[in-house]
């Protein structure tokens, strides 16, 4: 009785250990067969922003590497939060993946009272892109050449300032400026930054402050004028134009990060592969030299440290919106 027993448990034992050999041996087969179909990039902002113009730049290089269709595909709405829920809650399988502003997207959660998804438990890193300042830009009409004449103006006379959307990075950039000079502007939310720049080169706003990247052919070609830009250090593509940290704020800095994320549980090894694979086209010097010339500089990182840096983005800019007391419902 007890040598059947035993076998018993033998046999029981065997059968748990050879299906869980043969689940992971599963697992590992489906990672290695990836991709097997087409790859979508969910951009959740309309066309012509930041994040689309890097999307569109990276799409076709990612395609021949991965050897798969990859497609851009713009959901947006809720500054972005309609397109980040749409990829939080897809298949974790490498096949949807989010290319966003990953400092707006950290903004999220303490803007909005409800959100349909948590980002830092939702989602997760895969890699940093591109890094882009803001520029503060006025309508050429506008009467001020510096900041402090635009702080000046702003006392005696009605400001709008275009923001790509309430509660998004350009306008906690805003606020934090705002607060810190003493200015006084009238924020005009917009839904998306291609919007919110037209209107600023139409005069219907006269400030802006928006990602580089998006904004400075507009500069270039004297539709725009500009004041600053919100980087630790004078951008070379723009020398002669002083930072706003020169102008009376010190240690003012902020910006668009172009990252990539992916829905939580997908299997490490497409993480990895997809960080190798865009890493390297990022890099690459066609890349890198286009978005050198349009105001972006590259920055990469493991998918731990993009993690990282969301949540320390979300804890920074958690303190603005409370002393600004921004919310939407």
């Amino acid at each position: 009785m007890a040598i059947k027993r035993r076998e018993w448990m033998l046999g029981t034992l065997g059968g748990v250990i050879g299906g869980g050999l043969l689940s992971a041996s599963g697992a590992n087969a489906a990672d290695a067969a990836w991709p097997s179909k087409p790859i979508k990039i969910i951009v959740p902002y309309p066309p012509g922003g930041s994040s689309d113009i890097i999307a569109r730049s990276i799409s076709q290089p990612l395609s021949e590497a991965l050897k798969q269709t990859v497609l851009v595909e713009n959901r947006s709405g809720a500054n972005g939060n309609l397109g980040a829920d749409f990829v939080a809650k897809s298949a974790p399988d490498g096949y949807t993946l989010l290319l966003c502003d990953v400092g707006a997207l950290a903004i999220s959660p303490s803007v909005y009272a409800k959100l349909a998804f948590d980002p830092s438990k939702d989602l997760s890193g895969v890699t940093m892109l591109a890094y882009s300042p803001h520029l503060l830009v006025v309508h050429p009409s506008v009467p001020a050449n510096n900041l402090k004449e635009l702080v000046a103006l702003s006392k005696k006379s009605d400001l709008n300032f275009a923001v790509t959307a309430t509660g998004s990075a350009p306008h906690l950039a805003g606020v934090a400026l705002e607060r810190a000079v003493g200015a006084r502007w009238q924020y005009v939310p917009y839904k998306g930054g291609v919007q919110a720049i037209q209107d600023t080169v139409g005069g219907q706003t006269q400030i802006l402050m928006n990602g580089m990247l998006a904004t400075l052919p507009q500069v270039q070609s004297g539709k725009l004028k500009i004041l600053g830009v919100s980087k630790a250090t004078r951008m070379p593509l723009i020398g002669d134009v002083p930072t706003i940290a020169e102008q009376g704020v010190p240690g003012y800095e902020s910006g668009t990060w172009q990252g990539v994320l992916v829905s939580r549980g997908t299997p490490d090894a497409i993480v990895q592969r997809l960080n190798k694979e865009l890493v390297s086209i990022i890099r690459s010097a066609d890349i890198r030299s286009r978005l050198a010339g349009q105001g972006a500089e590259v920055v990469t990182m493991t998918s731990v440290d993009q993690d990282k840096f969301f949540n320390k983005e979300r804890a920074r800019w958690a303190q603005v919106v409370t002393d600004a007391n921004i919310k939407i419902d």
